[in-house]
């Protein structure tokens, strides 16, 4: 399959979400939510060092758009539907085209944490994934230690395939077990 011939919508919805590629005018609410949650997500995420200045996160946002043109990544952002308020960010990486396979990665503001949006956004990714990209197999990978993200990946149905000790360098570079979870169609 050549993924640069696919129509591949930048836009979907979900019941409470706005699902979209990140557009050029981003940067503002991305720098505000990333900065909002930095004490959350920097344990987790190895991109959460600093709080990103506006004009860093709309470069992201830029260079986010130009990579889902490529259809190298599909980097996602989570809006509450009708408002320009980011309550997060996702997306399907890890590509694999041949397969077709990808993976799904989550974060959420601090203060749209426990509320469903991220387990509504992955149900809502892993839809167009599966049948928007024909895809026959979605993951999430996370740090053994995020209970957090491994009871999203469960609440969405995906299922655990295992645990790989010692697999990576976690943000701390220690290293850490990854939790491998998947959805086949």
């Amino acid at each position: 399959m050549n993924p640069l011939l696919l129509d591949i919508p930048d836009t979907f919805e979900s019941e409470r979400l706005t699902i979209r590629v990140p557009r050029a005018g981003d940067g503002v609410e991305e720098s505000a939510a990333v900065t909002e949650s930095l004490a959350a997500l920097r344990p987790w995420m190895p991109w959460a060092k600093t709080a990103p200045s506006v004009e860093e996160a709309e470069a992201r946002c830029r260079r986010v758009w130009a990579d889902f043109v490529a259809r190298a990544d599909i980097g996602l952002e989570l809006f509450l539907k009708g408002t320009p308020t980011l309550v997060g960010g996702s997306g399907l990486h890890r590509m694999d085209w041949d397969a077709p396979k990808f993976e799904i990665g989550y974060w959420v503001r601090t203060r749209f944490a426990g509320q469903g949006y991220v387990t509504e956004a992955v149900r809502a990714i892993t839809d167009f994934a599966f049948t928007g990209l024909s895809a026959n197999r979605v993951e999430i990978r996370m740090d053994d230690l995020n209970e957090k993200s491994w009871r999203v990946a469960e609440r969405a149905g995906f299922q655990l395939e295992g645990v790989l000790r010692n697999e990576e360098r976690n943000v701390a570079g220690e290293l850490r077990d990854t939790r491998i979870y998947a959805k086949l169609r």
